[in-house]
């Protein structure tokens, strides 16, 4: 995966983290569990705030 896979990544973030609400995520957490994911392979430094908020975006919407 990639930073653009964001609905990717939000469905292993669900599975993942399964008793965390991404409404209360910070960034700097939800970078690093990005990053941790098994599938996940793409340059840290292309992750910028607008991809961090479109995961947290997709992961809340995965939950509703």
């Amino acid at each position: 995966m990639r930073w653009t896979d964001v609905y990717d990544i939000a469905a292993e973030l669900v599975d993942a983290h399964p008793d965390v609400d991404p409404k209360f995520v910070n960034f700097v957490d939800l970078r690093s569990w990005v990053m941790a994911l098994e599938d996940f392979d793409d340059d840290p430094e292309r992750c910028g705030e607008k991809v961090l908020e479109a995961i947290q975006a997709a992961w809340i919407e995965e939950l509703e």
